[in-house]
């Protein structure tokens, strides 16, 4: 019905156009990939808990009533928060596999169910005047009709919606560019109103960005967001808890562990390895050279460690 009412008042957007596979949560699916995200607990902790503030206030006023019930003030500064969070970092760094399973966690976590709306790149439209204006304003039509339905009388919500904006920066460059198209700008002025639609509404939603090039995002966007979380390549710590399992199945003991700690790490004339790397780079290669004639032999896995280049560190242009 949602998607029937809003395909007639945007007249030519349908679902399928605005957004890619809809993911809704909770789901086993989902649950799974989350988990695998080793390495990422810190993250993962932060933006479970700022979503769940975003589309489910009701539960931080539950926790206020119980620890602090004179603290009335102080959570209207908490939940005063744009419904916008950004997460920055270098490619490879779990940004958007985050994104797109982080609605698992919130909807076990508050007990409600969550849609994950993930903007399609072809929202930035073929170039002509005023259609990506037009695309993201029906996008956000499609979130806030969405998020609306799912509101209780009383504030509560009984489900949420997430709005995914992955390569942000392609849709929200800042506006101070000189170089900057009139009809990008128009774009970003609309992603903004989007933003604030949301939030005056006090809806059960939040958008989440995702980008490579923080310093290229429009300064009055990154004002808007209730958090901009950081992504570095993974650390020691985090490359032996991504590899540590995967090479324990293959027989390497926890010394041979540490040689690939550090071969994938980073050295005087290179970046070390990103999570991606590491998991659809650096194992699979391994695994695929021994097969099928003969086991993982330690000497060759490693060897192939120390041949492979990391990917490079994406490099943000001045604008």
């Amino acid at each position: 019905m949602v998607a029937e009412s809003l395909k007639k008042k945007n007249n030519t957007q349908s679902l399928d156009q605005l957004f890619e596979k809809r993911l809704n949560f909770p789901d086993f699916e989902p649950q799974e990939r989350l988990a695998k995200l080793v390495g990422l607990d810190d993250q993962k902790a932060r933006l479970t808990k700022i979503l769940s503030l975003l589309v489910n206030p009701s539960g931080l006023r539950t926790w206020a009533q119980q620890f602090h019930p004179d603290a009335e003030d102080l959570l209207k500064y908490v939940l005063r928060r744009p419904p916008l969070v950004v997460l920055a970092g270098d490619v490879g760094s779990g940004k958007t596999e985050l994104a797109e399973t982080i609605g698992d966690a919130v909807a076990r976590q508050d007990n409600i169910d969550i849609t994950l709306y993930p903007l399609s790149l072809s929202s930035r439209g073929q170039g002509r005047v005023g259609e990506m204006t037009q695309l993201l304003s029906a996008a956000f039509d499609y979130t806030v009709e969405a998020a609306t339905r799912l509101k209780n009388a009383d504030g509560t919500a009984r489900g949420a919606v997430i709005l995914l904006v992955d390569e942000a920066d392609a849709l929200a460059q800042s506006r101070e560019s000189a170089q900057m198209h009139h009809e990008d700008r128009a774009g970003v002025n609309a992603f903004i109103r989007g933003i604030d639609r949301i939030a005056n509404g006090q809806l059960p939603a939040a958008v989440i960005m995702c980008t490579n090039r923080i310093g290229a995002l429009d300064p009055a966007v990154k004002r808007r967001a209730a958090d901009i979380l950081t992504f570095e390549r993974p650390n020691e710590i985090q490359r032996y808890a991504v590899l540590s399992k995967s090479l324990q199945a293959l027989g390497f003991n926890d010394d041979e562990i540490n040689h690939f700690v550090a071969a994938t790490g980073e050295k005087a004339d290179s970046c070390g390895f990103t999570f991606s790397d590491l998991t659809q780079r650096l194992l699979p290669t391994i695994v695929l050279d021994a097969y099928p004639a003969h086991s993982v032999k330690f000497e060759r896995a490693l060897e192939i460690t120390n041949q492979m280049n990391p990917t490079p560190p994406f490099e943000e242009r001045k604008i």
